[in-house]
């Protein structure tokens, strides 16, 4: 039976990013989240599940200094960095299922669009929550898809959110600051909803 990591790498092996649902040209509203909470550029974001998606672009146009991106594909990864050339050596890369995920240091901001959601077991939603209480230390950017979302994503069952489910799940540790759902245009011309929160950490 093939390994959730195999899944993952075969994807990025035999698609481009225009034959991926997810892919984004410019990730506008993950970016303007990250700016409301205020942060000097040098605030450490991590990026989970990053992929070779574009926030680590626009971060970079921003002039943020302590940029990580985290995937379990390390042909993701790769291919990321051959996008950003020499730009790639000012970012952190780790390839690391996100279950199995143990920081070595805290970052100020977590962001995950489109991971969290295919987390279907309780125990690994458990983990993944963990990781983020012992290493985010200003807050949380989730997108998930909506509760009107898709149900199943790159030939993976998902779990879908409201802003109530997605909130009681992030109730320990932070405090919502604000949601709101986005009808995401796929580069194939289909439409994905997505509920986008923002979580402030508590003391």
């Amino acid at each position: 039976m093939e390994s959730i990591k195999e899944h993952w790498e075969h994807v990025y092996a035999t698609k481009r990013p225009d034959e991926m649902s997810w892919t984004q040209a410019v990730p506008q509203t993950s970016l303007d989240l990250i700016e409301s909470f205020g942060l000097p550029v040098s605030a450490g974001v991590i990026d989970v599940g990053g992929g070779d998606g574009r926030l680590v672009d626009g971060l970079l146009d921003k002039g943020y200094t302590d940029i990580t991106v985290l995937d379990i594909s390390a042909q993701a990864i790769e291919r990321a960095r051959k996008r950003l050339g020499d730009r790639a050596d000012r970012v952190t890369w780790m390839v690391s299922d996100i279950v199995e995920f143990k920081p070595v240091r805290t970052y100020d901001i977590w962001h995950d669009r489109a991971t969290f959601h295919f987390l279907t077991h309780g125990e690994q939603v458990d983990a993944y929550l963990g990781t983020i209480r012992s290493c985010a230390t200003s807050g949380v950017v989730i997108a998930t898809f909506s509760t009107d979302g898709p149900e199943r994503c790159s030939g993976l069952d998902v779990q879908r959110y409201s802003e109530s489910t997605l909130e009681e799940r992030l109730s320990t540790g932070f405090t919502k600051m604000g949601c709101l759902t986005q009808d995401h245009t796929t580069p194939f011309g289909t439409q994905q909803r997505f509920l986008f929160c923002a979580f402030r950490a508590t003391p």
